[in-house]
């Protein structure tokens, strides 16, 4: 178990409780998520540590390792996900500058963004923690993602892109990774580096039920400024911040299905448009934001 005397963010000791959530996809646990005054960064205090933080994983509803299908919900993500990594790899194109190149995805599940991306012609690395979705990666596409701690192997100064898409609040060795996320980068590199919004209006909506807390498995809980804090450290320059409009729905499906186990799409559908609404002006108060980030 980890506890946190400081935030994991900024290192600031400004730190307070600020509510509580319950892991509703495993354990029913309840986890308390903490605030830091300084930098307004998020975390889940006394998570489990990384050894121990697999069974966690464990459900055949969590569907960036399983692909699964089941449930209307799940259905309802398999039927956008074709128009979401197109987009994913337009974005890559449009900001990198180029039509071809290296690119590395953290976190990359079964493959789906990485298979999308090699058929545009791109060279791609993949690393993935969870062995399960390694074996799917390579039955869906043929690609074998790299166990992660082979980031610290990859070749300096060899990427054009990484991507991690709803991955780095999942990272217990954050600063390491960004750490050496900087020195794979080409010097004109991009890193996307996609996350949920804990100050969008789905999330105030939904308070300790909004389902991207996602508690244990996310361990921290950006907000727009805690995300800049934590690339000054490591002299990242922030470019430019894109919407993941369809989030604000998928998210607030799952904070429904939260609140009463069966979930109400109907006021899931009116709480995602009103978040995207109070978004249109700025993006930066979207239910997840698309970070584009340079030296």
């Amino acid at each position: 178990m980890i506890r946190y005397t400081s935030c994991p963010i900024c290192k600031s000791d400004a730190i307070a409780p600020k509510l509580k959530a319950t892991d509703h996809t495993v354990s029913k646990e309840e986890f308390s998520i903490w605030h830091c005054n300084n930098c307004t960064a998020r975390f889940t205090q006394d998570v489990p540590a990384q050894d121990d933080i697999g069974g966690y994983y464990a459900s055949a509803d969590y569907i960036s390792h399983s692909d699964t299908k089941e449930g209307i919900i799940n259905n309802l993500y398999h039927l956008v996900r074709k128009r979401t990594l197109a987009s994913k790899r337009k974005l890559v194109m449009r900001e990198t500058g180029i039509s071809k190149g290296a690119i590395l995805d953290i976190g990359c599940g079964t493959g789906a963004f990485l298979n999308t991306i090699q058929h545009a012609g791109w060279t791609i690395t993949g690393l993935e923690p969870d062995a399960a979705a390694r074996v799917k990666a390579v039955e869906l596409y043929g690609i074998n993602p790299l166990e992660p701690q082979k980031l610290f192997e990859l070749v300096p100064a060899s990427y054009n892109a990484i991507t991690m898409w709803h991955v780095l609040e999942h990272v217990h060795q954050l600063h390491e990774y960004v750490r050496q996320i900087e020195t794979l980068l080409t010097e004109k590199g991009k890193l996307f580096i996609a996350v949920p919004n804990y100050t969008s209006k789905d999330a105030a909506a939904y308070g300790e039920n909004w389902a991207a807390y996602d508690v244990p498995r996310h361990l921290y809980h950006f907000s727009p400024q805690s995300m800049e804090e934590l690339l000054k450290i490591y002299n990242l320059k922030l470019i430019t911040c894109k919407p993941m409009w369809f989030d604000s729905f998928y998210v607030s499906m799952l904070s429904e299905k939260n609140k009463n186990g069966k979930g109400n799409i109907f006021k899931a559908v009116i709480n995602g448009f009103l978040s995207n609404l109070k978004a249109l002006g700025n993006t930066k108060k979207c239910s997840s934001v698309i970070y584009v980030i340079g030296k």
